[in-house]
């Protein structure tokens, strides 16, 4: 059995199988392919196309190789190297948090320009985070009466942050 033209008549279709199960190009599985063939070669049968054979292998040995502590940790390294860079990107520069922070300030000082009744209703809503029942229960006011205030004092803060939009 020549080896050579085994792995020459072979090698298009164990690299498939490999990157059809793994997703990926890995010669080392190619080897390790080869190398369970010629280990193997006395115990094959005649049962069905030494091609077949050859392929069942390949498969066997990516499920292995998918199975293996190795893939599985190679895969962690690269989720936590993703999570390094995400981490990395959401710290801003110092210039990003100095707007930011005047953008906030400019926010803020619009809120307080309001009328004190919208004021007291942004702030509930908007900024406590109270519901509009909540915010009409804490004020003593109609629920009609917290969503008209709502709804002028964002017209007003819409106004005077015009820039910012």
């Amino acid at each position: 059995m020549d080896f050579n033209k085994i792995i020459s008549a072979n090698k298009q279709n164990v690299r498939n199988i490999i990157r059809l199960i793994t997703n990926e190009t890995n010669e080392d599985l190619e080897q390790e392919v080869y190398l369970k063939v010629w280990k193997n070669s006395e115990k094959y049968t005649e049962q069905g196309t030494f091609k077949s054979w050859i392929n069942t292998i390949a498969k066997n040995v990516s499920k292995d190789y998918l199975k293996s502590s190795h893939f599985k940790n190679s895969q962690n390294t690269v989720a936590d190297d993703e999570e390094v860079i995400q981490l990395r990107d959401k710290k801003h520069s110092p210039e990003e948090r100095l707007i930011r922070n005047e953008r906030q300030k400019t926010i803020m000082n619009a809120i307080n320009s309001l009328k004190p009744k919208f004021k007291e209703v942004i702030m509930l809503c908007e900024i406590d985070g109270y519901t509009y029942e909540e915010a009409a229960a804490r004020i003593k006011c109609p629920l009609g009466t917290v969503k008209s205030r709502l709804y002028k004092a964002k017209q007003e803060l819409a106004e005077s942050l015009q820039d910012l939009l």
